[in-house]
Order: C-alpha cells, then structure tokens, then sequence
C-alpha cells in the first residue's frame, strides 16, 4: 500500500502528460489563440472550418506540438506527410531545385494556409480564375525577376490582355491559364525550366502543349514543313510561339497582332524568310517580302486592306508545304483552286502565274511589254530633257561669262575652294553610305564585290585631303591677301543690323535693300560655320579611324559620343550646304543659272555691284 502511494504521483504526471500530448484539439488552440490574437483566432478557425483540411485538427499539420503551451517558434508543417505523390513530384521549379533555392515557392505560397480550397472552388487561389495573381506574386516582383535573371517581369500583365487571359476572367473555365502551359505530365507539381528536355514549354515540346487545346491545328503543323523540322530537331524550326507569342497572345483579327492580315507578311513571316543565314541554310529562295510588298497583293496590303491575300492566304497558316509537295496550295496542280477562293472563275494561266518575281518586274506578258514600253519612253523622253538642259545651261552660262567681270577669287582661293568642295561631297556621299548601307544609291555606287571596303578607303583618303586643305587655307591666311580676307570675313555689330534690315526688306517693310561689303552677313556666317564644323569633324573623325588608340586614353562611351557628333554634325553641315549656300549661289534669282565666280573667280560686275555695293572698285585683284 505504501508503495502505491509513493508511485501515485508518477502516474498522475504521466496521465497528465498523456492527455496534453494525444487530446489537443481545435478548442484547446484557440483557447490560447483567442486572447492573444483577438479576431484573427476566428479568422483562421472560420477559413479553416471552410477548406479543404475542414475535418482535420491543428495538430494533424503542426506536429511539433508536444505541450501546452508550445514553443514560440514551431517547423512549418510537413504537406508531403499526407500528400506524398505530390511532395515527390515537387522537386523542380521553373530553372531551379528545390533544395538549391530558398526562393522556390513552398505549398502555402500556392494554396494558401488555413483557407485552402479546392481547385474547382472560384475562391481557391489555384482556381483558373485566380492562378494569374497567385503565381503574379513571385513573377512580377521585380526583385526575384531580377536576382533570378527572369526576362519576363510583366507576364501577367501580359497574360490578362491575351485571348486567353481575357477568356479566362471572363468565366471560360477551359480557356488557358499558367498551369495548362506549364505544367508538365500533367501536373502542376512539376514545372520545368524550357532547358529541360520534358518541360512542357521546350521549344520542341509546344507543339504538343499548345494541341491540348488546339488538337486540329496541332496536327496540321506537324503535317507542314514548320512541324517535320521540329520532329528532326532543327532549333531554327518556328513553333506556335514564334508567330503568336507567349503570354501576350492576340487574336489575329486585332491590328496589333503579329499574325494579323496585315501585318504576318513583314511581323512573322519575314523574319525567318528574310533572313540570309537561314536562307543560305536551307536554300530557300531570297526577297520573298520585297517581291510581294511589289505586288498587287502587298500594295493593297500596305493601304490597309485587310481582305487582301497575304502569306498565309496562299501558303496556309499551320498546314504550310513546299510547292512540290502534291497537296500543297500552292503545287501548280493546286493554284487556280487556292487563287480561286478570292478571284472565282481565274484561268489557270492567270493563276499559275508567278507572284514572287523580281521587285519592280511586272507578272503577265502583256504587263511586261507595256512595262518595256515605259522603261523605253522614261529614258528617251527624261534623258532628252536632260539633255535639253544641260545645252540650255551651257548656254546661260556663256552669256553669263560675256558680261563685264569683277575678280572676286584668285587663283589660289579657286584651287582652295575647289579641294574643299570636292572633298567635302566626297565625305558626305561616302560617310553617308555607310549609314544608309541599304539605300538604292548606295548599292549603285558600292553595292559590287569589295565595294564597301573601297567606299571606307575613298572616305579616309577624302579626310586626309580635306585636312591638306584646311592646313593649305591656314598658310594663305598669313599672306597679305589672307590677311586682309580674315579682315573683312570676321563679323562685325554691323552684320546684326544688316540681318535684320534684310529681314524687314525681304518681307516688303523696308524699300531700300542693306549695303553689304565685301561679304555680307550670309556669306560670313557660311564661314565660320564651316570653321566650326571642320574643327568638329576632324576631331572627331580623327578618334573614330583611330579608335584603338582611344579606348586605351578615354573612358567607356567616348567613341559612342564621338560617332553621335561625327554623324549629326555631317547632316548639319550638309543640310546648310544644300539649303543655304546652294541657294545664295545657284538658285536665287539674282546669281541664276549660278556665280560662276567658283571656277573663273569672276564673276559679272552688275552681279557684283548688286551683292556688294559698299566694296570699293580699287578692292579687286
């Protein structure tokens, strides 16, 4: 008896023990919770009483619960305890494991925590119409896209403007949403990098994650010349995405799609079609967008008219085969049936003729005689009026020489102003080609075999002979004459005034016209803007030919600076040749058909007298 009472107390401990470790449940939690937790006790107990784990105890996930009270901080709950085909499967996410990155989302980032609910439930956060905001909380923090090196930050924004984001929230339960593209073995457990040979998002396996949904089309790809690439594993293969998109998809009745009527010739197409490399690859025939912009089909195309045949209303959209394939739309067999559904009745002729000619040739005999025709009467009747012109202008000319001249340029000036001009066109024809590589005018001048390295020797040479020629005008400016020049060009407070009183006399304020020297304002400024612009442009040019040396004295983005000034300022210089001194010297009525003072360094004494009437007789040479 006495031994009973001496173990008495034991056994009440262990009973006491017992009954904390094996009968907690939900009440005893939120007897605690309550107090410290106030109404948020009732908000878990209230979502948990609504979800899924509705018929288990708090103790059944948190097990780490040994006594009452517990410790402050417990282990997460263990789901892959219960759930273990999925805790398997759920190794990988995305390009990352998940015992390699911490950042990898865990059960309750997904489903949630207390208020898990079933899929099929709109309030689950894995319901189709909420997955966008759930996986949005990781794919569009712009902190984990950045340390992860994601490219897409803004794929949910994306998704929601897309055919299928828009179905999806607007209550279509089978429309698309992140796990029916990425989900691979159908399940949502297992998503994998587009690296990974089974990802659902490989290039080689969209096809197949696209025909899900779109079965019929899916099978006209693989049919077509697109999808036999992708079964030989040719990464240069287009899929789906290729012409779609990814998240941003788009009906092709929207103007912004890339695979809309009018623009899939130039937005999806030709980017492949065009391409040199894969044309050499695949010896695919070369300027398939240039041929049909050129015709009929892309003219009307490009006006906007979005009934007109365009790529895939000739070649098909999914099901594309090579023209010698037998039930190809486009097999000469096939033509005038595929040409037929827009032109009903064409003849065969007519549809078999070729549509992808040389640009600017015509595609039916007749059309090409009367394009000869025209060729012929341009040639003839343009070059006859050239022609014409050209002896009219010779003309002028020599009736402008018979009058009585004024020296206005010595020899020396001449010879100057010749090197200047010539070099100086030289640079802005062989500078701007380099820019303008495409242009028809620079593959006429360079578009032959070694033209382009030609055109980079022609514009250096150029250089070194515009730079003798500013080295030339320095020494003639320590002459008498040169002396007397840099006298009378600099720019005076008179020049101020004259500009205006030539403005008001111009717009018929002012009757009397200012009385210019021996140069007027305008030729002044002519100066002196081509000394600042020389000065520009042979520093610059300077660094640029010698780029080399400068990455080694100057920091990164000296040349980028550099190249941006070399080139504006080669547009402002030639643009003010063109506008400003081309007009004072050719085309403004007073010195028409020009001042011949640039090759004689005459010119007639009215003329002269007329530019500058303060210069006096004896200031001639």
């Amino acid at each position: 008896m006495n031994r009973f009472f001496a173990t008495l107390p034991l056994i009440f401990v262990v009973i006491l023990f017992s009954s904390v470790h094996g009968q907690v449940d939900n009440a005893d939690c939120l007897d605690c919770h309550e107090t410290t937790m106030g109404e948020a006790a009732h908000t878990y107990d209230s979502a948990l009483t609504l979800s899924i784990h509705a018929d288990l105890d708090c103790t059944d996930c948190h097990t780490a619960i040994e006594e009452l009270p517990h410790a402050d901080s417990l282990a997460k709950p263990l789901c892959g305890d219960c759930h273990e085909t999925e805790a398997e499967v759920y190794q990988w996410h995305g390009r990352f494991k998940l015992e390699e990155c911490k950042d990898i989302p865990c059960c309750a980032d997904c489903h949630g925590k207390h208020d898990i609910l079933p899929s099929d439930r709109k309030e689950s956060r894995v319901n189709p119409l909420h997955l966008p905001e759930t996986c949005g909380r990781c794919h569009e923090d712009i902190d984990l896209t950045t340390k992860h090196k994601l490219l897409h930050s803004k794929t949910i924004q994306l998704y929601k403007s897309s055919v299928h984001g828009q179905a999806s929230l607007g209550g279509v339960y089978l429309a698309a949403t992140c796990n029916d593209c990425h989900s691979t073995g159908g399940t949502a457990h297992k998503i994998l990098g587009p690296g990974h040979p089974e990802s659902s998002i490989n290039h080689f396996n969209i096809p197949q994650t696209c025909g899900k949904c779109h079965k019929n089309i899916e099978m006209d790809f693989w049919e077509g010349v697109h999808g036999q690439m992708v079964a030989r594993g040719e990464t240069d293969s287009p899929v789906c995405t290729n012409c779609h998109g990814e998240h941003g998809i788009i009906s092709p009745s929207n103007p912004l799609s890339q695979v809309s009527p009018t623009r899939v010739a130039e937005a999806t197409c030709a980017p492949c079609h065009e391409s040199a490399f894969l044309n050499e690859k695949y010896g695919s025939p070369t300027e398939r967008l240039k041929t049909w912009v050129d015709s009929y089909h892309g003219l009307k195309s490009k006006a906007g008219d979005i009934t007109v045949a365009n790529c895939a209303s000739c070649h098909g959209a999914h099901r594309v085969l090579s023209h010698t394939d037998p039930t190809s739309s486009i097999h000469i067999d096939n033509l005038q049936k595929t040409c037929g559904n827009c032109h009903p009745g064409i003849s065969n002729v007519m549809a078999t003729t070729p549509i992808h000619a040389t640009p600017g040739t015509s595609r039916t005999p007749i059309a090409r005689i009367i394009t000869n025709i025209y060729i012929v009467l341009i040639v003839v009747v343009i070059g006859t009026m050239i022609i014409h012109w050209l002896i009219d202008l010779r003309r002028q000319i020599l009736l402008v020489n018979l009058k009585k001249q004024r020296q206005r340029m010595t020899h020396n000036e001449v010879w100057q102003h010749f090197f200047l001009m010539g070099t100086f066109i030289t640079l802005a024809v062989t500078g701007f080609s380099l820019r303008f590589s495409d242009a028809f005018w620079v593959q006429w001048l360079f578009g032959w075999e070694g033209g382009f390295p030609v055109r980079g020797i022609i514009h250096r040479v150029s250089a070194v002979l515009f730079v003798m020629t500013i080295v030339w005008h320095l020494f003639y400016l320590t002459t008498n004459r040169g002396h007397g020049f840099l006298r009378d060009i600099f720019p005076i407070k008179k020049d101020i005034s004259q500009f205006f009183q030539m403005l008001l006399y111009n717009l018929g304020v002012r009757k009397e016209r200012p009385q210019f020297a021996r140069f007027s304002y305008v030729e002044k400024m002519e100066y002196w803007a081509l000394v600042w612009g020389s000065a520009i442009m042979v520093i610059t040019g300077f660094f640029l030919w010698f780029d080399n040396v400068a990455v080694i004295w100057f920091p990164k983005g000296f040349l980028d600076v550099m190249l941006v000034v070399h080139y504006y300022e080669a547009w402002l210089a030639a643009l003010a040749v063109i506008v400003w001194h081309a007009y004072s010297t050719v085309f403004s009525p007073q010195v028409y058909p020009m001042n011949p003072a640039w090759y004689t360094g005459k010119m007639p004494e009215e003329m002269y007298r007329h530019e500058h009437p303060e210069d006096p007789p004896e200031a001639k040479e």
